[in-house]
Parts: C-alpha cells; structure tokens; sequence
C-alpha cells in the first residue's frame, strides 16, 4: 500500500501539468478543461471555510465564461441529509466513494463558449444546445489531506436521481413543437440523451455534465448528380471546348494565309509590270521595256531642185 502512494502523487502530478499545459496552448478537451478549473479550485479555495457553506470563486480572464461554486461535505452528512448545489438537487441517500471524512463538490456553469468544447467532442450531429453545459464534480477534501494534490471522486444517487434544473439558464426553444431532450456527457467519449424528468428538468444517477439539447432542423438536400453523370457531362464540355477552339484557330490560320497569298500576288504583279526579265547568256536578268519616241517631221520635207 505504502509503495503505491508515490505513484499515486506522481500520477496526480502529471495530470496537473497536463492542465497547465492545456492551459497555456489552449484547452479544446472537456477533461483538460475539468483538470484546470480543479486547479483553480483547490489553488483559491480556503480549507477554513465552513463546511456545508457555498462559496463562488473568482476565475481568471481566460475563463472568462464560467462560474464556478464549491461547497464541502462530510460524506456521513451529505447521505443521510441530501443538499442543494445551485442546480443540482442531491437527494436524501446519496453516497461518495471513495470518501474517508469530506468531500468537495464543484458545480460548473460553462457559458456558450465554453460549452461549445462538449459539442466538439462528443456526437451530437442533428441537435444543438440550448442551455450552458452544467458539471457536477466531486474530490477530496479531508482536513489532513494536501490540496496540492486533489484527485476525482464519485457521487452516487441513492434511491431517487440528482435532478438538474435548467428553468433559469435554457435559452428560449424557438422551435415550435419540439420539446428538448437531456443530455448526459459521460467520461468515457459517449453522449446519453433522455427525456425530462418535468418541464427543463433532467435526472441523473451520478456525476457529470448535463444539458438542454433539440433536434436541429433540416436544411433541405439539392438534387445530388450521380457521379457516372458528372463525369461524362465533363468529358462532353471538355471536348466541345477543345473542338471550338480547334475551329477557332483553322479560321486564323485560313484568314493569315489568305492574307499572306493576296500580298504576294500583289508583289508579283507589281514586279511584272516594272522589270522584265531576260535571258542574257545563262543569267536570268531584269531588264526594263524600251520605249522609243516616234520621230516626227517638223516640216514636209522636199526634195531640192535641179
């Protein structure tokens, strides 16, 4: 037994880390996020404070969003009395195990940014919530325990569930019709929905996060195009694209070589008319048209006389 102790603290104190880690990165898990609050929990709390007494704590800015309230128990106490915990009502026969004289238990209240962590890791495809995620935790707070070193515990509902009361934090179901369903966010991944218990009331047989969830409606679905289809429509326009273009550039090419000719024909014609050419020898040469004047009489010519 004694051997485990310090593996036990070693364990604690890794976990520790592990949320200030998550702390300075920034926390996407709702475990990280657990171990975090507990930290600033046990870091702010007064172990003088009276028992069975609430006490809100003060979170620091980048917790900005949660509330946080603690009260401690004596186990004997909290199951044979029950207690009230903001929303959370432990009823008469509730047990914590592993409990040796008192336990701390923590209530959350995550507003909408932070309860969106719950949405982002669990499978909730198909509904949205309607309420801030509420956490009811439970550790150890015996008065010869170090609460630099606080570990989790259990709560167990006895014959009648914990009920949670979200009457004043749901916000408005704008869906007419639809009433909203329990979420129940376990440990282990999985997400357990569940009808109310009464109106914005759910139940539970132990310790968690709960919250107010509806189906979301239904964006409706365009007509999808079979992939078979898509892929020959595709073809179809590639082809008659590149057959365009194809006519596109014989027409260019045509009116480039018709241009091309007409000059060269003008050249030509051109070149006739100005020089002609001649065989002189074996050399071709240029030779230009003669033109001769046709004489002319000034006066009519007589012969002279005898």
């Amino acid at each position: 037994m004694g051997s485990l102790f310090p593996l036990t603290l070693m364990i604690l104190s890794l976990a520790s880390s592990a949320a200030t880690k998550a702390q300075a990165q920034g926390i996407k898990s709702a475990r990280l996020l657990d171990l975090v609050i507990r930290d600033y929990t046990f870091q702010s709390y007064d172990k003088y404070f009276g028992t069975g007494k609430l006490h809100t704590l003060d979170l620091p800015a980048n917790l900005s969003g949660i509330k946080v309230d603690t009260v401690r128990f004596r186990c004997g106490s909290l199951h044979r009395y029950g207690a009230r915990v903001k929303e959370f009502n432990l009823d008469v026969g509730v047990t914590v195990h592993p409990c040796v004289e008192r336990v701390m238990v923590v209530r959350q209240y995550l507003g909408s940014n932070w309860s969106s962590i719950y949405y982002d890791n669990y499978e909730l495809s198909g509904y949205q919530l309607i309420s801030p995620v509420l956490g009811l935790l439970a550790y150890n707070a015996g008065d010869n325990i170090n609460f630099s070193t606080p570990f989790e515990i259990g709560i167990q509902a006895g014959e009648n569930p914990i009920t949670i009361d979200f009457s004043s934090t749901a916000r408005a179901n704008t869906t007419s019709g639809i009433i909203p369903l329990c979420a129940s966010f376990d440990s282990d991944g999985k997400v357990t929905l569940a009808n109310q218990v009464s109106p914005n009331v759910c139940a539970a047989m132990r310790h968690g996060h709960f919250g107010l969830v509806v189906e979301s409606p239904l964006l409706p679905l365009r007509k999808k195009i079979s992939t078979w289809k898509m892929a020959v429509g595709t073809s179809i326009g590639a082809a008659l694209g590149a057959f365009l273009l194809g006519l596109l550039l014989i027409a260019l090419f045509a009116r480039v070589k018709k241009k091309a000719r007409m000059e060269e024909l003008e050249r030509r014609a051109y070149e006739e008319e100005a020089l002609q050419v001649s065989m002189v020898g074996h050399v071709r040469a240029l030779t230009a048209p003669v033109t001769r004047t046709v004489p002319s009489i000034e006066h009519e010519y007589r012969p002279p006389p005898p």
